[in-house]
């Protein structure tokens, strides 16, 4: 790729960073606090851009005097040093402009946000539910790794452990980013705790990741909400089953229904069930850009049909593989154990290179 083209692009960058700059200082731009809030984050995401832009821009001044100094200095010292310096630039440059591809890829608006993580069982009866157990385990081991903060909102227990259903909110910077490529059917491949005769059953449960709207992303109207209280069950002290604070929560519109009995507050779980809300809505609009974006790139993988096959965790052979980039990993203690950051790392590196393609850089 042509140096023209790069810096074309930085340009049109810094001419937009300058402008949102400027905007996020205006007095209407800032009582208007949807708008100043996205043009704080389109600025935030703007800066790693332009500090590579500066950078560019420096390594081809410094190539351009080596160049000059090459052609008019007779001291051969002195041109050997010049030489030197100039192979020097040039690797820098190449690497820049490596790194600026990837930097100039529109990100995902939503990477940025908090994350509503669902793990519900699959086919395989209470091996299932045990094994959506071993998963929420293992997701907030993860969690625990990256210092975020997990708060539970639903949880449905299995008759022989683990759980039917589990929700939880996970909080922290780049969560969806990150999480997203969990969404879909995980398998594991076991001798069930059931079975008799030692014989290794396919259970699977499904996992899905919703980027978390805020309040500025969608408008509930009160009058198309009805909200119903009923007694909390399951873990939760003296209150349970004797007060009302139980949330359940359902979107006329949309017949959307969301529930929350976390908190022995009702008005704490009311909050709780309004930030669900707001993202299964959010997430209508955005599943239809996602299942665009899929339709487009065939190897996409944070995106597209949750319901598809991701991932098997093969115990006999203490293998993991992840079907969408043909990964395979032998380490399944240690996946399991929450280290599951080599795999997300390998798909965002498979993911970039595919958006890569698709631009015109």
């Amino acid at each position: 790729m042509s140096k023209n083209l790069i810096l074309d692009k930085l340009e049109g960058v810094k001419t937009r960073f300058e402008e949102v700059a400027k905007l996020i200082t205006e007095p209407e731009i800032i009582a208007d606090m949807k708008r100043y809030i996205k043009l704080n984050k389109e600025y935030k995401s703007l800066e790693p851009v332009i500090d590579a832009y500066k950078e560019y821009v420096n390594v081809l001044d410094n190539i351009k005097s080596s160049k000059d100094l090459l052609s008019s200095e007779k001291d051969e010292e002195m041109r050997e040093m010049a030489k030197a310096e100039l192979d020097e630039l040039a690797e820098r440059k190449i690497k820049l402009e490596e790194d600026i591809k990837f930097l100039l890829i529109p990100a995902d608006p939503e990477d940025d946000k908090n994350a509503v993580l669902e793990i519900r069982a699959g086919t395989g009866g209470d091996e299932a539910s045990i094994f959506a157990g071993d998963l929420m385990r293992m997701y907030t081991k993860f969690c625990e790794t990256q210092n975020w903060k997990i708060e539970l909102t639903h949880m449905s227990e299995g008759t022989s452990g683990g759980y039917k259903e589990i929700i939880m909110n996970v909080k922290g910077e780049g969560v969806y980013g990150i999480l997203k490529y969990e969404s879909g059917v995980h398998r594991v491949q076991r001798v069930p705790q059931t079975e008799t005769q030692g014989r290794v059953h396919t259970s699977a449960a499904s996992v899905a990741v919703l980027p978390e709207a805020d309040e500025f992303d969608v408008v509930i109207k009160p009058e198309d909400v009805r909200k119903d209280t009923y007694c909390s069950s399951g873990p939760g002290g003296q209150s349970v089953n004797t007060t009302y604070s139980a949330i359940r929560l359902t979107h006329i519109p949309t017949g959307i229904v969301v529930t929350c009995q976390d908190q022995k507050s009702q008005l704490k779980n009311l909050d709780k069930a309004m930030v669900e809300l707001r993202t299964r809505l959010y997430n209508l609009e955005y599943q239809k850009h996602l299942d665009k974006i899929a339709s487009k790139r065939k190897t996409m993988v944070s995106t597209g049909d949750r319901s598809a096959k991701i991932r098997t965790y093969n115990y006999p052979q203490g293998r993991v593989t992840d079907h969408r980039i043909n990964l395979t990993l032998y380490n399944l203690p240690s996946v399991l154990d929450g280290n599951i950051i080599e795999i997300i790392e390998k798909l965002q590196i498979a993911e970039n290179a595919e958006r890569l393609k698709d631009s015109d850089l």
